[in-house]
């Protein structure tokens, strides 16, 4: 049961992510989260670190869709600035924001990956549609009282994971996946 949220790879942050490997591997887009993914949940600037790597992502010939539960004026105005798509008001970890995502990107599942900090969120909307998932640890400590909430439950999801060998730095060895 739990196995739908166990990512099928874990990175510090998208920066550790190698994009050369998902390259490599057949991936061609990018299903990124917003909050605390690319930027802190409260925060209205983007490190100059993350633009680059989206930038590098973009060179690189990858395809890039935000797709975010924020607010629509607040993942516009990020995606504008990147030059990339978004989708906002997700209500991840339904199917059809991925979807949706998969549809922009004119990708199917096996071409694409889903990068995100939350199991419940991104991982397991992920997991959903059969898109390879990544997770990271989120940029800041500052979030939602109920994504506080859902963190402690989180934890205790990953410590199981981790303990059953599914889950480590790199690659998360979840069988059949």
């Amino acid at each position: 049961m739990l196995m739908i949220l166990c990512p099928d790879q874990v990175a510090k942050s998208v920066l550790d992510i190698d994009l050369e490997d998902l390259a490599d591997r057949g991936i061609k887009g990018l299903i990124v989260d917003l909050d605390n993914t690319l930027m802190g949940w409260d925060s209205e600037e983007m490190s100059a670190q993350v633009r680059e790597w989206v930038a590098k992502a973009r060179e690189r010939g990858f395809s890039l869709c935000i797709t975010s539960n924020a607010l629509e004026e607040r993942v516009r105005s990020v995606a504008h600035s990147l030059g990339i798509p978004a989708i906002s008001n997700a209500v991840k970890p339904r199917k059809r924001p991925f979807k949706q995502a998969l549809r922009l990107l004119g990708l199917a599942p096996e071409e694409a990956v889903v990068i995100g900090d939350q199991i419940f969120t991104d991982i397991l909307g992920g997991n959903r549609v059969g898109v390879h998932t990544i997770l990271i640890q989120p940029i800041s400590k500052n979030e939602l009282c109920t994504t506080k909430i859902m963190r402690r439950l989180e934890r205790r999801v990953l410590a199981w994971l981790k303990r059953k060998g599914l889950l480590h730095g790199g690659r998360a060895s979840a069988p059949g996946r």
